[in-house]
Order: structure tokens, then sequence, then C-alpha cells
């Protein structure tokens, strides 16, 4: 009776239509024609994916029906199927059926969840095993408060990351959540394992703000980079870090500078010369409110730009008009003395090697003026 309705509006009807199967499993299709058609069946044939299969294949039922078999079925070679099809003997297509070949989804892995100040939820995953398992696959993710609450699903799967979703409503702090994946497909369903957070042990900032590279006066090999905390935890209790990296403008070699503290500012020193350096900034909300954990690294900020100074050393042969070039260069090789010491003993950006350097260019500064009294007191 199914086929008859079928053949009613159709010429000719493949069974199963659209099937989905397990890789390695075997299957007997039929093409089913209909008898006004004048067509025998022996006059038919079959492709797939464009490709004729081999007559030792088929089998002719009746006058107006030829089977196929396919043993070991190969994955779907794409999510939208492997296209059967029933043809003619002149070749055009009497019927076509998409097999659908795959495995049931592995249960996810790798899912971890952030929030960026504490105003959503994003989590995301891996699907397990193999991956995709060449049939589409719906994953959805779920979660809970943890003692009292109701079973919820993630809606917005709009994230940049494929396999991801923002909660982004009715979020509570200082309580547990559970979360965790379901991956199902017309094959079967499998679940990831379940994670416990609070919210606010997984917090994340934007990027520093108002990042600015400036020039510290005339020292050839040192960069001043100030910024501003994350504004939108202006009014959060936290203790955040700071991380700097900079690379040279030719290259794509970061150097990172872990130990800058919580302070929004840091000097860069043994730079080169007259050289553009690309500089970047991120943030780390550590404890916030009472937190136990560190929190998540934020993106880097946009990169800033700024160039070290030219190094003034004289070339052969030219004049320098300044009296007191002698002293100059040797303030210069002082402060090359003094900062070579500096990074191997204090490098960095603590406060300490910082305060050291200050104290000892006051030192140096009155040095100098003592030296040139001294120098104008012997011409008199």
């Amino acid at each position: 009776e199914y086929f008859h309705i079928f053949l009613l509006l159709y010429v000719a009807v493949i069974y199963p239509q659209d099937p989905v199967l397990r890789m390695g499993s075997n299957l007997t299709a039929s093409c089913w024609v209909h008898p006004e058609l004048g067509v025998h069946a022996s006059s038919l044939f079959w492709t797939l994916n464009g490709q004729p299969l081999p007559s030792s294949l088929y089998r002719v039922l009746s006058p107006t029906n030829l089977s196929v078999t396919l043993a070991g079925l190969n994955a779907s070679r794409q999510t939208s199927g492997d296209n059967l099809v029933c043809h003619n003997h002149k070749g055009h297509i009497l019927a076509g059926s998409c097999l659908y070949v795959g495995m049931p989804p592995e249960k996810p892995v790798n899912l971890t969840c952030w929030s960026r100040n504490t105003k959503d939820l994003t989590c995301s995953w891996a699907p397990g095993g193999r991956g995709e398992t060449n049939i589409s696959t719906q994953y959805t993710l779920k979660y809970k408060l943890r003692w009292y609450g109701k079973e919820k699903e993630c809606e917005d799967y709009t994230h940049t990351q494929p396999y991801s979703c923002s909660i982004t409503r009715d979020l509570h702090l200082f309580t547990p959540y559970e979360i965790w994946v379901e991956a199902s497909n017309q094959l079967g369903r499998a679940a990831s394992d379940f994670i416990t957070l609070d919210i606010l042990d997984v917090v994340t900032t934007d990027p520093p703000s108002g990042v600015t590279v400036s020039r510290v006066g005339q020292l050839e090999d040192q960069l001043s980079v100030r910024w501003e905390a994350p504004p939108a935890l202006k009014d959060f209790l936290f203790q955040a870090k700071y991380q700097i990296r900079y690379r040279l403008e030719e290259s794509q070699d970061w150097k990172v500078m872990d130990d800058v503290g919580n302070q929004t500012s840091c000097r860069l020193a043994g730079l080169r010369p007259g050289t553009v350096y690309f500089v970047q900034v991120r943030c780390n909300p550590v404890g916030i409110y009472g937190s136990r954990k560190a929190g998540i690294w934020s993106e880097w900020s946009h990169p800033t730009a700024a160039s070290t100074p030219h190094s003034e050393r004289l070339t052969p042969g030219s004049c320098d008009s300044k009296s007191s070039g002698d002293s100059n260069s040797t303030l210069r090789r002082e402060l090359k003395q003094f900062f070579g010491w500096v990074r191997k003993h204090a490098y960095g950006c603590s406060s300490m090697s910082m305060k050291l350097y200050d104290q000892w260019r006051v030192l140096m500064q009155k040095s100098h003026k003592a030296r040139n009294q001294v120098l104008q007191g012997d011409k008199s």
C-alpha cells in the first residue's frame, strides 16, 4: 500500500528513503518503478555519489523492482549524506535516497567555562574520541544550581567558537553550578562529565584599557608602559595582577614579563636603540570577592607601538658641538652598566628595581653637577 501511494505521485521510489546507518553495516535498497512507465527493472542501474555501482551487486526482484546490496559501508563523506540514485537505461534519474553513515556520538570532553566581568557564563567543549561522527550531531549545554536548581538549557550558541554556548541571564553569584554537555544524533547520545563551579572562581576581565607606551627621556634602551584597570570591575573587591608582552616590529616572537604584579605601570629595559616595539597588557582578577582561586587571564590589549630613541654614538669624523660630550657619553656608559646590573639582580617591573634606579640616577646627577662645578673652578 505504501509503495502504491508513492507510485501514484512519482515515477519511481527508493526504499529505504534517507536511512541512518552505523559504519560497517550492510544495506539492501530497492528501486520501485511505476508499472505504467513501461520500463523493466533489468534495464535500470545504480550510482553512489555519481559513480556507477557494479551490476554484480544488483538483483531483479520483479519486473518493476531492482535492488542493490552494499556491504561494509564507509562513513558518509559529508554531513548532507551520500547520494544513492536509481537511473533508467538512458541515465536519467528516476529516484534518489541519501545515506547517512556514521557512529553514535562519543562523550564530549574538555568542558571549560569562564565569566566575563561576572555578567555571563560561557562554556566550550570538544567532541569526544575521533571528533564528529560523519552525521549531524547536536550539542546541548545544560546547567543547574547544585542543590536546589531546576535543569536548564543554554540558548545562545552564537559565540565565535564552534563548540560553545553563553548563558547571559538569571545568573547567581556565591552559588555552585553543575554544568554538562549532551551530544545526540540519530544513532544515539552521550553526556560529558559534570563540572561544578562558582562563577566567582572563573572570572575573566576585559583587557586593560588606556595602554600607553612612551620613551624614558633619552634613554635609548627603555620604554615606559602605563595602563588602567579593567573598567567593568572597578567596584569589585579583587587583587589584579598583570602581564606584559612585547616584540620587535619585524618579529612575531613575543617576550612575556610575568613579574609585573598589581601595579599599572612598568619600564621595559634592555631594548634596542632606534627600534619600534609593539606592547600588549592583560589582566587576571585574583581573589575576586574573596574567591580562593586565581582568575582567568583576559585577552591581550590591542598592540600599542612606540620606538626607542636612536643611539647618540658619534660616527668617525663627525663633530660634537656640546662641550659636555665626554661627560654625556660617560653618563650613558654608566647607565648601561647600572641596567646591566639591575637586569642581572632585580630584572623586571618590581618597584624595588625602579626605586633603586631612581635613587641611583639622582646620585649620578648630583655627582655630575659637582664634577662640572670643579671643572669650572679650575678654569677660573
